[in-house]
């Protein structure tokens, strides 16, 4: 008699954590332990959500089971709201839910296109290809963010350097030549009379000139939320010497990206328009895109609302069109993003070459402003003094 065969031993099922010890943000709840409803909830960094899809879609073309690949960005995730949105996900797709419906549990860190880019890699079964496209367009979309803002932010910086300057000067060395000028009985010329009034009003009512820039503020983020006053923000913003420029192709840049990403990625182009419509932080182009939605459903083209809208180059409206008559728009419209992102660069050294020196003009006028009014009366003493003689 043989001696009987023993079973295999049964495999160690995946440990987890009680319910008590997961973070309340963590937790399953009935509705789906989704996280787009919290009123003061934190936002994830784009660049933390870049290296995500990087990272997850490399573990996905290295042929991983989804469940593992999110378990290992869980783990190597920091703490934080990210690492329990993550966590989410991956107790949700380990339990039958399909990657895309868990995400779209989450939509302030996952949006429309990205959950739609996914639900279309399922469909098609290239989740892995899919992924990367999403990478590499995160990667893109990040540079030219970064880029626009970097030009954007050294006025700023070099104009507030001056203004601290300019208020230091007006508020301790200002007054000292009023005492001396008091003093000697000098007669104050309008301009230094007018400076003087200024640098004393500034060492009274300082709050005052804190608090109207800052109501200001509040009246202009007030008005912009109207649609007719932030659509015409916006068409300024697309007028503004030198910035202008810079804002269109960046806009123009992130348009084609996406909407070329979307179509290559296997989403309906209707459905695209809407994402696309929905990603565009510029009014004026937005209405173009609807006007574009609008158009197709009509079957219409998508060239000539594009060209209508005052946006887009003749070249860009005549690639697309170029595009939809050969049936490759979605590379078309990719190549077009790639040359906007080479000019929305070159475009960002040209803008900080220009303002370099017209801020440096901009700073020696107002402090050569200062300087003269101080010393105009001095002029008027030196002169008494001399008829004296």
């Amino acid at each position: 008699m043989s001696p009987p065969v023993p079973k295999p031993a049964a495999a160690k099922p995946r440990a987890k954590r009680p319910a008590a010890s997961r973070p309340a943000a963590a937790r399953p709840s009935e509705s789906g332990r989704a996280s787009g409803g919290g009123l003061f909830r934190r936002r994830v960094p784009q660049k933390v959500l870049t290296q995500f899809t990087n990272q997850l879609s490399t573990l996905v073309a290295a042929g991983l089971p989804l469940v593992r690949c999110l378990r290992i960005l869980e783990g190597q995730t920091p703490t934080g709201p990210f690492r329990e949105i993550v966590e989410a996900v991956a107790d949700d797709v380990e339990g039958g839910a399909a990657l895309s419906e868990s995400l779209s549990k989450h939509p302030h860190v996952f949006d429309r296109l990205y959950v739609n880019m996914v639900r279309a890699g399922e469909a098609s079964g290239l989740l892995g290809t899919i992924l990367e496209r999403l990478a590499e367009f995160s990667r893109k979309s990040q540079n030219v963010r970064a880029q626009v803002r970097g030009a954007m932010t050294y006025p700023v910086m070099v104009m507030g350097f001056a203004l601290l300057v300019v208020t230091a000067v007006m508020v301790f060395v200002v007054p000292n030549f009023e005492g001396i000028y008091t003093e000697l009985g000098a007669t104050m010329p309008p301009m230094t009379a007018v400076l003087l009034t200024v640098a004393r009003s500034l060492g009274h009512y300082w709050y005052l000139y804190l608090a109207v820039p800052f109501l200001l503020f509040v009246l202009f983020g007030f008005l912009s939320k109207r649609e007719t006053v932030a659509y015409q923000i916006d068409r300024l913003k697309l007028a503004i010497p030198l910035f202008g420029r810079l804002m269109r192709k960046s806009v123009v840049a992130r348009f084609t990206r996406t909407m070329g990403t979307l179509l290559e990625s296997g989403v309906p182009i209707l459905e695209s328009l809407s994402i696309v419509r929905s990603a565009i932080p510029n009014r004026v182009l937005a209405d173009a895109v609807e006007d574009v939605h609008d158009s197709i459903r009509e079957g219409e083209t998508i060239a000539r609302p594009l060209g209508e809208s005052g946006v887009f180059d003749d070249i860009v409206v005549n690639m697309i069109d170029v595009g939809e008559e050969t049936g490759q728009l979605d590379t078309m419209l990719l190549r077009i993003a790639d040359n906007y992102d080479d000019e929305v660069d070159l475009e960002v050294t040209t803008v900080i070459k220009a303002i370099e020196p017209l801020l440096l003009i901009a700073v020696a006028l107002l402090v050569g402003a200062i300087v003269v009014a101080l010393f105009l009366p001095l002029v008027g003493i030196m002169q008494e003094f001399t008829s004296v003689r």
